[in-house]
């Protein structure tokens, strides 16, 4: 199955875009790609694609659960909801409606519930959690609590206070929809919308539950242990099936979804699996060699050499000391780059050393003779 792409790369707008370029956007390519004008084998998909990206980016509540947890905060919507906030008509002025709402399968040409009555899916809940890069690591088990919708322990989700019985909605016979007949140029179209009067239950709540006010569902907390494994990143989602909001009955729960935040490390830095680490090394172990032990994200330390002559930017593979994956054990490597440290103050004896080694090297040094500037500059500093 391919991945989806980006629903600003599919409208083709910046992601500062506002809701009137957003709109426009969407409309050039929708009359473009409507399967009543284009001729393209793929139009019928392109316009879906580009729709489903308009009633994401053209909602607010939508657009900004995309914007921080990509599609995977989309999973919650069910096609209705999805597109209940695009007015076709508005659109798409002198085409048929009714065949766009086909193509999205809302039967009856709108966007009306097939089974109104049906109890509803509870909807997703995102949260975000911090670790440090030892945790991504080895993995760890995080208590979290979230603030969630649970069924009233009164009326156990039915609204209606216990021993009273909600009556069948006059307005759609009980059906939960109600049918609008519009006349268009091209013939007359009818629409399926849930019923105002009665949400789409197809009942009418006489006598509330007093515990929960007739919403059927009460706030609370709840703590949910989550087992993060090895070798997590930084951006990762994971997702706690049935550990959502409540949905109408019971077994319609939501989904828990986690962003993963992996803190920066002081050590080490990450990428994918590996992970890089910079040792500041004298030039006289530069120069001569020398052995350093170099620290691991497992705690331990392994001992490696410095080849003599070693120069400043040098970077030493350690292999399998950098991060596994969540899907394997296989770690990445660690690389170590040495960098040279000139020391910034010489003493009398380490100067004079080092212009012997310079005269044996066979090296003429010019001396650095200090300007009007630099002598008032040290004299200052020296106060």
């Amino acid at each position: 199955m391919a991945e989806k792409r980006d629903y600003y790369d599919v409208l083709g707008v910046d992601k500062d875009a506002s809701e009137k370029e957003i709109k426009k956007a969407y409309r050039d390519l929708a009359i473009k790609y409507h399967p009543d004008v284009s001729e393209e084998e793929e139009a019928s998909e392109k316009f879906k694609e580009i729709s489903e990206a308009y009633a994401v980016l053209s909602d607010n509540d939508k657009k900004q659960k995309y914007d921080q947890f990509g599609h995977a905060g989309m999973d919650g919507f069910s096609a209705e909801d999805m597109y209940q906030n695009i007015n076709f008509e508005d659109i798409f002025q002198g085409f048929d409606v009714g065949n766009i709402f086909e193509m999205f399968g809302f039967g009856g040409g709108g966007f009306g519930r097939s089974n109104a009555n049906q109890p509803q899916r509870g909807s997703d809940i995102y949260t975000e959690v911090s670790i440090s890069l030892e945790e991504a690591f080895s993995g760890v088990e995080k208590e979290i609590k979230i603030n969630l919708d649970k069924l009233c322990p009164v009326c156990d989700g039915s609204k209606s206070k216990p021993g009273s019985n909600p009556k069948t909605c006059e307005t759609c016979q009980g059906t939960g929809q109600v049918k609008q007949v519009t006349n268009t140029l091209l013939g007359q179209m009818m629409n399926v919308r849930p019923c105002r009067d009665c949400g789409g239950t197809g009942k009418i709540i006489t006598d509330p539950c007093t515990e929960c006010n007739g919403k059927g569902k009460v706030r609370g907390t709840k703590l949910i242990s989550l087992d993060i494994p090895q070798g997590i990143d930084d951006g990762d989602r994971m997702r706690v099936s049935g550990e959502g909001n409540s949905g109408d009955s019971p077994g319609l729960k939501g989904d828990l979804i986690v962003s993963i935040h992996v803190e920066k490390n002081k050590t080490f830095e990450r990428e994918g699996q590996h992970l890089y680490y910079e040792k500041q090394i004298s030039f006289v172990q530069a120069s001569l060699g020398d052995k350093l032990n170099i620290p691991t994200i497992d705690g331990k330390t392994l001992e490696i050499k410095v080849a003599s002559g070693t120069q400043s930017g040098t970077v030493v593979k350690l292999r399998n000391q950098g991060m596994p994956t969540t899907r394997s054990k296989i770690r990445g490597n660690l690389f170590v780059e040495l960098v040279v440290v000139i020391p910034q103050k010489l003493n009398k004896k380490q100067t004079e050393l080092l212009e012997e080694f310079a005269e044996i090297s066979g090296e003429e040094i010019h001396k650095y003779e200090k300007g009007f500037f630099d002598k008032v500059k040290d004299a200052m500093n020296s106060k």
